[in-house]
């Protein structure tokens, strides 16, 4: 019995060591499509648009559109739980972000992955009444930011 408790707390501390694992490491995200939806999550109008999105447990980078537009923030703070790297999870990512012309949103993202698809979402704390959502075409580890 106590060696069955041992082998289930082991394999317990491993899982939460593999999940934070992933999210302490950089990460880069990259997407082709936007949507923007409502407060209620109904979508109100759709951009084919690149996006890619690189972060850290410091900092994130958000670069958008054709010429390549840069929002950036320091991460103030991150959650993340993954039973399978980039395909079953959730990361949690609050950061205030600066757009281009030097507006400060507080932005709370959510990336998560159920049945291998994987969504970002994106709220800010001073626009309620909207959110950003884009499917994630490809999500990896990166080596630098």
């Amino acid at each position: 019995m106590k060696k069955a408790l041992f082998i289930l707390m082991m394999l317990l501390l491993l899982g939460i060591v593999f999940s934070y694992a992933q999210c302490g490491k950089k990460q880069v995200i990259t997407a082709s499509k936007t949507e923007y939806l409502d407060a209620s999550g109904n979508v109100q109008r759709t951009v084919d648009e690149s996006t890619t999105i690189e972060y850290n447990d410091s900092l994130i980078v958000i670069t958008t559109g054709a010429e390549g537009q840069e929002m950036r923030g320091a991460v103030k703070s991150i959650t993340c739980g993954w039973k399978t790297a980039y395909k079953e999870g959730k990361t949690v990512i609050k950061a205030p972000i600066v757009d281009p012309r030097g507006d400060v949103k507080n932005l709370t993202i959510t990336i998560e992955g159920k049945e291998g698809k994987l969504v970002l979402l994106a709220e800010a704390e001073e626009r309620p009444e909207r959110k950003i959502r884009i499917v994630i075409d490809k999500f990896e580890e990166k080596s630098s930011l």
